[in-house]
């Protein structure tokens, strides 16, 4: 498991509907709380706007790779 440092960009590992945020998406870590275990998450909207602030576990995001790819989605109302 990659290590997850400060302003690091993450992605969900799994869907976040009450904030209408779907597995893939990315966010930046912005503060990483113990030794790794939860992060506060921020994830931003094209236009600058913060869409949510989330405190998340460990097996919720997962460091970027190489591999992966933006991409782009309109912002579901929250469930």
């Amino acid at each position: 498991m990659n290590t997850i440092n400060e302003l690091d960009a993450v992605a969900l590992t799994c869907d976040q509907p009450e904030h209408g945020l779907v597995r893939g998406d990315v966010g930046t870590a912005v503060l990483v709380h113990g030794n790794g275990e939860a992060f506060e998450v921020e994830f931003v909207g094209y236009d600058g706007h913060t869409v949510a602030l989330l405190t998340l576990e460990r097996s919720q995001v997962r460091s970027l790779h190489t591999h992966d790819i933006p991409h782009a989605r309109e912002l579901q109302a929250a469930s």
